[in-house]
Parts: C-alpha cells; sequence; structure tokens
C-alpha cells in the first residue's frame, strides 16, 4: 500500500470524517504476524481476526482485519489473497469500526461493483468514448446502462434458473445466436430449430416464461374522435 495514500486518507478522516477500507499489500512483517492471530470463526469455512500495526513510514498504527478462508482460491491482484497452510488470506486496513464480517460483506459489495464495471466495459461498449461532445457522450451512456438493466431483467423474468447470471456472450451464445432451418412444410414457409442448436431446451423454456409474463397495467388506446359531415 503507497504510504502517500495512507496519508492523505489520514488528512481526510481527520478534517472531513472519510472512512475506508482497503486492501493491504501482504508484506512479509504482515504475513509473519498472520499464524500467530487469534481466529474467531463467523460463518462456515470462515474465519476473522484483527490487529492494530503502523508499518515503517506510516503516520500511526491502522487496524488491520484478516479474513482466513479454508476453500483455495484463485489468486488475484483484486483481492491480493496469500495462501499458507491450506488457507487463503486477505488483509483490509480501515477506519471503520465495522465488526470483521461485516467489513468483509461492505468491501464484496464494492468488488461486485467493480465486476460489473468491467462487464459494462466489455460486453457493452462502454470502454470507450464515442465522440467529443458531451451530451451525445451522456445519452450514449444512458443507453448503454438502459440496454444492461434490460438484459438483466430478461434474465430475472424469462431464462431458466441456471442462466439467470449468465454474462451477455453466454446469453448470446445460447439464447440470440440460434441457428435455424427455412423449410415449407405443406407450402408453408416457416423456421425451426437446426438439429446441431445444443440449447434447445433452454430457448423453449425461455420462451414459454415469456409467454407467462403479464404486463403491469394496460395502455387503452384513445377513443377516436367523431368528425362531423
Amino acid at each position: 500500500m503507497e504510504r502517500s495514500l495512507i496519508t492523505r486518507l489520514s488528512n481526510l478522516s481527520r478534517g472531513n470524517a472519510a472512512f475506508y477500507v482497503i486492501v493491504a499489500r501482504l508484506s512479509r512483517p504482515l504475513k509473519n504476524r498472520l499464524p500467530g492471530l487469534l481466529y474467531r470463526r463467523v460463518s462456515p469455512g470462515v474465519w476473522t481476526s484483527e490487529f492494530w500495526y503502523c508499518p515503517q513510514g506510516w503516520p500511526g498504527p491502522r487496524r488491520f482485519v484478516v479474513i482466513r478462508r479454508s476453500v483455495p482460491e484463485e489468486p488475484s491482484a483484486q483481492l491480493h489473497l496469500f495462501q499458507m497452510g491450506g488457507y487463503s488470506y486477505q488483509l483490509l486496513v480501515t477506519n471503520l469500526k465495522l465488526t470483521p464480517l461485516h467489513l468483509w460483506r461492505f468491501y464484496n459489495q464494492r468488488a461486485r461493483a467493480e465486476l460489473i464495471i468491467r462487464e459494462l466495459k466489455d460486453a457493452y461498449a462502454l470502454g470507450k468514448i464515442p465522440t467529443k461532445d458531451f451530451w451525445a457522450n451522456e445519452a450514449f451512456f444512458q443507453i448503454v446502462l438502459l440496454a444492461y438493466n434490460l438484459l438483466n431483467w430478461f434474465k430475472r423474468l424469462c431464462v431458466p434458473v441456471h442462466l439467470q447470471r449468465a454474462t451477455l456472450p453466454r446469453l448470446r451464445q445460447r439464447l440470440l445466436f440460434v441457428p435455424a432451418q427455412f423449410v415449407r412444410p405443406g407450402g408453408v414457409p416457416t423456421l425451426r430449430l437446426a438439429p446441431s442448436y445444443a440449447f434447445t431446451a433452454d430457448f423453449l423454456a425461455t420462451l414459454r416464461r415469456i409467454q407467462q409474463i403479464r404486463p403491469l397495467f394496460r395502455v387503452t388506446p384513445p377513443r377516436a374522435r367523431k368528425t362531423t359531415p
């Protein structure tokens, strides 16, 4: 963790009541503290501990919260996980007074937000500003968010349960880019699902759920005005 960042956060917290929770870089002195801490089990497979520590060059001691998990996890630059003795460790530094479990959950909400931002940048082309005009860019941004929200409602209301957490590329592959055959049974032009389509069950289940949706309200068309001859 940058020493200057901690200094700025300290000044903010004294002057403007700013609060923070940041993933700490697991330096060697911090790693050496992990085995000797007293851990408390807070949920299945999760233990927490905390301590106060002032790394060299910091303006004062800070509260460090340790999350220890028995489930192996893939290393991540974002989470800064460290594995030792069959456990994975995550270290947070904060000035919040939340319990270790609630602090961890609070931080994970931020991590989920970053996943949403990454999806918007990768799947919805939000990573590039299309024009040099502010209002055009704002309109583009709002359209992208509308598309994202519509897709999430589509996943919640229409797709099978096992696809409700699917990304846009996965939904596009399974439900939107559907191979079909153009046939004429009895001389009637008809589109049929191709025999090679591997997700027929998911596609048909989605259609059934769409047909079961009822509108929240009905719009009554205005009555036509009578005209005098």
